[in-house]
Order: C-alpha cells, then sequence, then structure tokens
C-alpha cells in the first residue's frame, strides 16, 4: 500500500460525498474516478445511490494502489484506451449472447438495449456506475426498468469475459411493483366453446395450454407432428424447445385427440408444423393476434383473462388433484419451486381449521 494511512468514503454535505485519503500525512479529496483510469461518476447518480456508487468506487481507488498507482499519478488517459475498447466490448458480448439458446424476443430486447445504451454511452467504456445512470436517467416505467435491470445483468456476464467489472446489483435494486397475474377460469368449458366458434387454431392452442400446460407462442405455435407420438398420447419437447431448457414429456388428455386429428392429414410429416401443415409456422405474433379479435367479440371474457389463464387454470387443476408441487413444476416445466407457487397465488384454499394446524403425539 505505499504511503497509504488512510481511504474512506466521506460525506461533504447533503447529497454529495468524495474518496478521502490520506497519502503520507497529505489529505486527498477525489469525487470521480478519472485519476485511476475509471469511468466512475456517482455523483451523477441520484441522491440514494451515491453513497453505495462511492464505497464501489473506495474498492476501485483500493485496488488501484495495490497495482502501483499514488495520488500523484494521473492515470486519465487510459480512458483513450479504455475508450477505443468499449466500442467492440459491448458488440462481442451481444454476438455472445446472441449466440445463445434464446427467444427471437428476448434477442430483439437485447439489440434494442445495446443500441440505446451505445448511445447513451458515447464511446465511453462501459462500468456499472454508467449502466446504472443509463437506467435511471431514462423515464421508464418501474415494470420496464426491471426488464431491462434483468437484461442488462444478463449482459454483464458477457461483458466480463471482455474486461468488463463490477456489477449493477447492488447499485440498482428490483423496482418493487404490483404484479399482476393473468386470471384463471372459473368456467374453462364456456370459453373454449365460444373460442371454438370463432378459429379452430385457438381452439386448439388453447386446448393445448390448458390440457397440456405448454405455452402458447413458442412451445405451441411451433409445435411439429415429430413432436407427438403417433398415438397422440403424449407431446415431447427438448431443452431447446421450451423456456425451462429441459427436456419435458405430458401427456395428452383424451378430450384433445379428437382435435388434434382435425389438423392431421395423410401427407403430414414429422417436420410439418401441426397448424400450418407445412415447416413453416406462424408468425410469432399470430395467436396474439387471434387472441386480440377474439376478446373484441367475446361475451364471457373478464378482466385480466388471457390466452396464458388457459396454462394458469391448469396448473390449479394439477394442484388440487395431486397436491404435489414438485409435480406441478414438472409438468409446467419450471426450473424452480418458486415459479411454480406464483400460479398457487389465485387458488381457493380453504380455510384453515384446527384440526388443519400440527399437533404433539
Amino acid at each position: 500500500m505505499g504511503e497509504l494511512q488512510s481511504i474512506r468514503v466521506v460525506k461533504v454535505s447533503k447529497g454529495r460525498y468524495c474518496i478521502s485519503l490520506i497519502w503520507a500525512g497529505l489529505r486527498y479529496r477525489f469525487y470521480n474516478g478519472a485519476r485511476i483510469g475509471s469511468w466512475s461518476k456517482p455523483q451523477s447518480l441520484p441522491l440514494a445511490k451515491r453513497q453505495r456508487a462511492f464505497e464501489d468506487l473506495c474498492l476501485e481507488y483500493h485496488r488501484a494502489i495495490d497495482i502501483g498507482w499514488s495520488p500523484k499519478d494521473d492515470w486519465s488517459y487510459r480512458l483513450l484506451h479504455k475508450e477505443t475498447k468499449s466500442k467492440n466490448l459491448l458488440n462481442e458480448a451481444l454476438a455472445s449472447k446472441l449466440n445463445q439458446n434464446i427467444s427471437d424476443s428476448y434477442k430483439r430486447s437485447l439489440i434494442w438495449m445495446t443500441s440505446k445504451l451505445s448511445a447513451f454511452l458515447n464511446g465511453r467504456a462501459p462500468t456499472p456506475t454508467l449502466i446504472a445512470a443509463f437506467l435511471t436517467d431514462n423515464h421508464w416505467t418501474p415494470s420496464t426498468r426491471n426488464i431491462i435491470r434483468r437484461h442488462l445483468l444478463a449482459l454483464e456476464k458477457d461483458m466480463t469475459k471482455y474486461g468488463y467489472e463490477g456489477s449493477i446489483k447492488s447499485l440498482l435494486p428490483k423496482y418493487r411493483i404490483e404484479e399482476k397475474l393473468h386470471k384463471p377460469f372459473k368456467d374453462v368449458i364456456s370459453v373454449l366453446e365460444e373460442i371454438k366458434d370463432f378459429d379452430a387454431r385457438l381452439h386448439l392452442c388453447c386446448l393445448l395450454a390448458y390440457g397440456c400446460l405448454l405455452r402458447p407462442h413458442r412451445e405451441i405455435r411451433l409445435l411439429k407432428w415429430g413432436d407427438i407420438s403417433e398415438d397422440l398420447n403424449q407431446i415431447s419437447l427438448s431443452g431447446k424447445q421450451n423456456k425451462g431448457r429441459r427436456n419435458r414429456i405430458v401427456p395428452v388428455g383424451a378430450y384433445i385427440k379428437p382435435y388434434l386429428m382435425a389438423f392431421k392429414t395423410l401427407n403430414s410429416s414429422a417436420d410439418d408444423n401441426i397448424f400450418t401443415g407445412n415447416e413453416k409456422p406462424y408468425n410469432r405474433d399470430f395467436f396474439k393476434t387471434l387472441w386480440t379479435k377474439f376478446k373484441k367479440q367475446s361475451q364471457i371474457l373478464q378482466t385480466n383473462q388471457t390466452l396464458y389463464s388457459f396454462r394458469h387454470s391448469g396448473a390449479l387443476q394439477v394442484f388440487k388433484k395431486s397436491g404435489s408441487l414438485s409435480k406441478l413444476q414438472l409438468v409446467m416445466g419450471h426450473s424452480s419451486l418458486k415459479v411454480s407457487l406464483i400460479y398457487l397465488r389465485g387458488m381457493d384454499l380453504k380455510e384453515l381449521k384446527s384440526d388443519d394446524m400440527p399437533n404433539l403425539y
């Protein structure tokens, strides 16, 4: 540590902090990371985030001192090198992410977010402080901020491969928002009957979402005859075909088979999509658009009942019949029980009685 005597974060005035460093009996104050070659500018963050950002910057000063920096040195010239390097850092990390098995919608979100972040950085090297400022400086809704924060955290993991250090996780806690669930159906049969009269393709999609607990916009839309057994008793999806990235096998209810058969022809091959009859599936917004049209003319749909409400309703039925969380997790294809538990919050549980409570035998 050379002649370092102390280094800490000091509050200068209301909302203002600095790094106070005593070196060889002399006191130095630093308000950003330029002197050690860092783009960190905690003072530019909202008041609630500044102190934590200065604490992170204090650690950066510690690391700089460990590799030979002293208050007499000015490493700001390194920012020019970082600036040049940063032009490729984000693009390299984005390219790495896009090569992974992620959905098309996720890819589009990452591309959009990266372009916005690049414009904000304007050639500067991305740091946790700057990325935090990017998120807080824009007037997004709490829900959108949470989504972008999640994407940024995922992108950070890839950026570390190319020299990125730190994380925005401590600078940007998750925003608390009121969660809205897909409201389950009390009378699934009536809704399905109304949909059957509207469109046979949407009807089959809803049947598969309810009876097989598949996700409509990817797992069902991209379903091929090769994914379904010859006797139509089960559907098998590989890890690449579902969100949970695990092999998944689900049984097909007898009430679904006649409607599946109606879409199958003598010429249907294993590579044919079950809805289009050829290898090319419908576009990613196909069922979303159909549902929007159906919703406008429906006489029985309620507020917050969506296409995903069939999957939610099916989940509640599975738990009511089995009473098993692990079975629910398995059939839903969830990566954790925590996600599965979310589906049970809309369940009408019976009121607890004294006999239901633990006792000593």
